[in-house]
């Protein structure tokens, strides 16, 4: 079987050079933002009203409530554009020469998300071994997995790639179910076979992730500058997860997904690159010290549908200022349909309200967890149409604040609104062939930056009901293009 990098949605190895050149360009711009707050605080000056009504109050809780959100994510992106400009005074990049990598992916083996394995495998096997010699690629399977000959057929075309299948019988002592339940078991695995030592690490990556040349060199970076560090050394990592335009099925849920990219370089980069991830982590494109890891594990209980933030709150609790953020990228796929979409944040927002109120985690680590997940889960209600249809019903239509100062804050959350949509878009273009954003897309971004918001709310406020109905936990899989 011949491949190319190109086959699966990353630029191939003529365009390395000018894939490299466009990433070392870019770091975040603040002029959307800035543009926009003005012109929010401008707009929203002329039409105060200063007699105070129902929905006046209503307004001024549910549009300032996001208010500290959009401050850390604006520091957190102040931050990335130091940490970029600061890479030019970096050492050299070398390969990670006393350390081994484990590159673990699991996957639910069904053959619609087939493809999608393959192309972030080969990446794997196309991009790793020349920063990592020590290297080893683990897909984590189910026994009995539809897709399992196929598998085992796409191990077969390197020595890199080894398949760990989980028996149908195995049970962790918590009962922990989905992705949690096969993490752990290559968790198990791991100390069994003596890896859980401090120079072994575990880049966990989703089915339907690769690497570019980027990732590679950035992630190699990390680990040598770790050896360096001594005491002060990390134990976790986390990068950007970036979604290539060749990757996507739909254009308009590419569009859509664009907020996250930026929420990489914002609210993920602050804290997670402030040394403890409060608000979480995600499941790719995550390394960790495999000897720190063995001291958590995965065993979360059967309610974990988000295990990745629920280690995340854990690791916070034990090892504070000991995570970081580096610049590698990954490259993923947006959902190929909006159901989709709608499912993927459903079972994000309803796993993450159910940890942000789990008791057995202390409340200090899961605080600022609460209080991002109040503010999404609420969405719904504070989208400017349905505030205006409810004002409408009531014969309400003031929709100024209770005091002229809250103004200001209103202007910031909606710079910052409108920023992260266009930060992710830009960043997202970069990565994608062309390297830059289509004439349309910036255009239709902002139009329909409306209705994204909207589905995004609808994603999260579902989550809610789940939750609020004491709904039997499931781990929904979404089909990912190849």
């Amino acid at each position: 079987m011949t491949v190319s990098s190109g086959d699966f949605g990353i630029p191939g190895s003529r365009r390395a050079a000018r894939l490299a050149k466009r990433q070392a360009a870019w770091k975040p711009a603040f002029m959307p933002f800035v543009v926009t707050a003005l012109l929010a605080y401008a707009l929203s000056s002329s039409l105060y009203y200063a007699r105070t009504t129902l929905m006046g109050w209503v307004v001024s809780v549910l549009w300032t409530l996001p208010i500290v959100s959009s401050v850390v994510g604006i520091t957190g992106a102040l931050l990335t554009r130091r940490r970029i400009g600061r890479q030019r005074d970096w050492v050299p990049a070398e390969p990670a020469l006393h350390d081994r990598l484990i590159v673990l992916v699991p996957t639910i083996g069904r053959h619609d998300t087939y493809p999608a394995l393959e192309r972030s495998v080969l990446s794997y096997c196309e991009f790793m071994p020349a920063w990592f010699p020590d290297l080893r690629i683990e897909i984590l399977t189910e026994e009995g997995c539809e897709a399992g000959q196929r598998i085992d057929a796409l191990a077969a075309l390197s020595p890199l790639i080894r398949v760990v299948t989980v028996p149908k019988a195995y049970r962790t002592p918590n009962g922990t179910r989905f992705k949690a339940r096969a993490n752990h078991y290559s968790h198990e695995l791991r100390i069994a076979e003596g890896e859980a030592v401090d120079d072994v690490w575990v880049l966990h990556m989703d089915d339907d992730t690769g690497v570019g040349p980027d990732t590679a060199q950035q992630v190699a970076r990390f680990v040598n500058a770790q050896r360096r560090a001594g005491a002060e050394a990390k134990h976790l990592a986390q990068g950007m997860l970036t979604y290539p335009r060749e990757n996507a099925v739909n254009r308009l849920i590419w569009l859509a997904d664009a907020i996250r990219p930026a929420d990489d370089i914002a609210r993920f980069a602050v804290l997670t690159g402030g040394g403890t991830p409060l608000v979480g982590l995600h499941g790719e494109l995550l390394l960790l010290r495999a000897s720190v890891e063995a001291t958590i594990g995965w065993d979360f209980g059967p309610d974990s549908i988000c295990e990745d933030a629920h280690f995340a709150l854990i690791f916070s609790s034990r090892y504070r200022g000991r995570s970081d953020w580096f610049s590698g990228r990954s490259y993923g796929a947006s959902p190929a349909t909006w159901r989709d979409f709608l499912k993927q944040r459903e079972r994000w927002s309803w796993g993450l309200i159910g940890l942000a109120f789990n008791p057995t985690l202390p409340r200090r680590s899961r605080a600022l967890l609460m209080y991002s997940v109040i503010t999404w889960v609420i969405g719904p209600f504070q989208h400017v149409a349905v505030i205006l249809a409810a004002g409408a019903l009531l014969g309400d239509l003031n929709t100024s604040p209770v005091t002229p100062w809250i103004l200001p804050l209103w202007a910031v959350t909606m710079g910052y609104a409108l920023w992260m949509y266009w930060e992710g878009l830009r960043i997202n273009a970069t990565v994608s062939a062309g390297g830059r954003r289509l004439w349309w897309e910036p255009v239709a971004l902002v139009v329909l930056m409306p209705f994204f918001a909207l589905w995004e709310a609808a994603g999260s406020f579902k989550g809610l009901l789940r939750y609020l109905r004491r709904t039997e936990n499931q781990f929904v899989v979404i089909a990912k293009p190849a």
